[in-house]
């Protein structure tokens, strides 16, 4: 017997989205490709600040804003304005989640801070994101990516080992708030269902960054000493680095004795280095890399990348090829996991943008919506709320309503 479709996990919940630029509107996101209703309230005229970050643009929509805006209503409303706020406050009474990105304390100003929006509905989940956190010493700061990639510890580990410090290629710090700011949010509504009560999530970028740094943080607390840049190569893994053959350069990454028995036996051909006491174990490779990773790069050296990778393969070491943006973006695999769709948008025929990795097999993320235009949807959204079209003229002649 077939059974029913179920419906996305959020099917039902409304999110709110105040948040512009990147952790927060991603983090609303991933709640839309859940299945909730998400509605990202933006300035009138302007929008999201990131619809502007280009080139590359589409047909006049940023790339950037395109990244991490689907599944989303926009509406344009001037939440300055005394009406502009009842209106916001309203949707807040019914809706499951507020999301804002504003300074410590903005919010307040208007009475869409959490305990205003609290007195209106007990059950709210209200997340703040801001840099630094609601109860920090820098609370004031703005939290900007780069600064905190900077601030973090983040910088100090990347790069060349005699070069500069460098941040990373993506706005990690942004994206690491946003992703545990979606697993905050969803706990926090598990517990709204247990008891009825909503609560305040109070994300902080910096508080995010730090949780990244992972085992270079818990070396950094166990050792007492200051972590060093290692470039392309391992801290505590040899040989795990970046290697160039004949044509092109390979990543290698030998995570065990077993496997660096077999490249040296199998692949290389260098069986004595498997059997050299400065090489046995991992301890000593890391002791001894500077003998051991130049010798592995002079027999990389003498073959193709694709000759190797085929050779690696075959001995189960793990190993990759430095690809491109766009060709990762277009390899067989990405498209097979469905990495790429094409996302139906209003303005921009034939427009593909990366897709959800959630893979869950009865309640499949869903693509309802491309990211919308500024203000797409805001008449539609104050009909629901029982706004007629003479009121909504006004509120857009009035300029509430972008």
């Amino acid at each position: 017997m077939t059974q029913p479709a179920r419906p996305a996990p959020l099917k039902g919940r409304k999110v709110l989205d105040l948040s512009r630029v990147l952790a927060g509107p991603w983090a609303t996101m991933i709640l839309g490709d859940l299945g909730a209703d998400v509605i990202k309230v933006e300035r009138p005229g302007s929008g999201d600040d990131t619809r502007h970050w280009g080139p590359p643009f589409a047909n006049g929509e940023a790339a950037y804003y395109l990244c991490a805006n689907r599944n989303k209503r926009s509406l344009a409303l001037d939440i300055a304005s005394p009406e502009g706020q009842a209106i916001l406050r309203e949707m807040a009474a019914a809706a499951d989640v507020v999301v804002e990105n504003f300074k410590a304390g903005a919010l307040a100003k208007y009475g869409l801070d959490y305990e205003s929006l609290r007195a209106v509905n007990p059950r709210l989940v209200y997340c703040s994101i801001t840099g630094y956190g609601h109860d920090s010493p820098e609370a004031d700061r703005a939290g900007y990516d780069y600064v905190v990639q900077a601030e973090g510890g983040l910088m100090a580990v990347t790069g060349p080992i005699e070069g500069p410090p460098m941040k990373v290629g993506v706005a990690v710090a942004d994206l690491f708030t946003g992703m545990a700011a979606v697993q905050a949010i969803l706990a926090a509504l598990i517990a709204a269902d247990r008891d009825g009560r909503g609560q305040h999530i109070d994300m902080a970028l910096i508080d995010c960054q730090l949780a990244m740094l992972a085992n270079v943080g818990s070396a950094a607390l166990v050792s007492g000493g200051e972590p060093q840049r290692w470039g392309n190569a391992h801290p505590t893994i040899v040989p795990y680095e970046l290697f160039d053959c004949a044509d092109a350069p390979i990543v290698l990454a030998v995570g065990n004795d077993r496997q660096f028995r077999a490249l040296c036996e199998k692949v290389i051909e260098r069986p004595e280095l498997a059997d050299d006491p400065r090489f046995a174990r991992n301890a000593d490779r890391v002791t001894n890399r500077e003998v051991l990773v130049p010798l592995v790069a002079v027999a990389l050296a003498a073959r193709s990348a694709d000759e190797w990778l085929g050779r690696l393969a075959e001995h189960g070491i793990p190993a990759g090829k430095v690809r491109g943006v766009h060709e990762a973006l277009s390899h067989p695999t990405a498209r097979a996991r469905g990495m790429v769709r094409e996302a139906d948008h209003p303005a921009i025929p034939g427009l593909e943008l990366v897709s959800s990795p959630l893979k869950l097999s009865e309640t499949p993320v869903e693509w309802n919506r491309a990211p919308p235009l500024l203000g797409e949807h805001g008449e539609d959204i104050l009909r629901e709320m029982g706004r007629s079209d003479e009121e909504i003229a006004r509120l857009r002649e009035a300029g509430v309503l972008g």
